[in-house]
């Protein structure tokens, strides 16, 4: 539940710096937007195979 928790704690992160990038045009924003895109992506993995890992 903790790799849950970290998602939804970065998600808000992201959209922060999502507003700033799209509705600003900050290319700053756009760079941490793409890095807390890829952490999510990591953590998503982890969350499926702590998932698979309790299902068996």
């Amino acid at each position: 539940m903790e790799k849950f928790q970290k998602i939804k704690v970065l998600l808000l992160r992201a959209e922060v710096d999502a507003e700033k990038f799209y509705l600003s045009n900050n290319i700053a924003a756009g760079h941490r937007l793409r890095v807390h895109m890829q952490e999510l992506r990591n953590l998503a993995q982890a969350v499926s195979f702590d998932i698979g890992n309790l299902m068996n």
